[in-house]
């Protein structure tokens, strides 16, 4: 889902190809060892289900990001924390998320760690679409 702008340090969003998951949108860049992503959810989405074969079934990968409008739960074993517009977040290692329709936000995250989790949300997409 990454694309990478080598020679560009700098984007606006309608510069960034879309990328679609169902109803979630992700515009997403690579630049300094870091994803960088303009991200909407068009409907509730619960990313949960896509985890499955990663360590606890839970994305690996820390991100950190600003909530532009609307609002996610990051869910991890021990607790959730609710995150609405006008916040800043980080998401530890060890969660899974559910994003609420409307939701945009922009979020940043280190290409290694989320090279893991996206290869097996790609897998479990590509399942989920085998079985349909």
């Amino acid at each position: 889902m990454e694309v990478t702008m080598a020679k560009k340090t700098h984007a606006s969003k309608d510069d960034i190809p879309v990328e679609k998951m169902g109803d979630y949108e992700v515009r997403a860049v690579q630049w300094g060892g870091m994803n960088i992503g303009f991200e909407k959810a068009k409907s509730d989405f619960d990313v949960t289900p896509y985890l499955k074969g990663l360590p606890d079934n839970l994305d690996q990968s820390p991100h950190w990001g600003y909530v532009l409008k609307g609002e996610f739960i990051t869910k991890y074993k021990d607790h959730e924390e609710h995150v609405k517009a006008g916040q800043i977040y980080y998401a530890a290692p060890g969660h899974t998320t559910i994003v609420k329709k409307g939701t945009e936000l922009i979020e940043f995250s280190p290409i290694d760690k989320l090279t893991k989790t996206m290869e097996t949300i790609m897998k479990n997409v590509e399942s989920m679409q085998a079985k349909r």
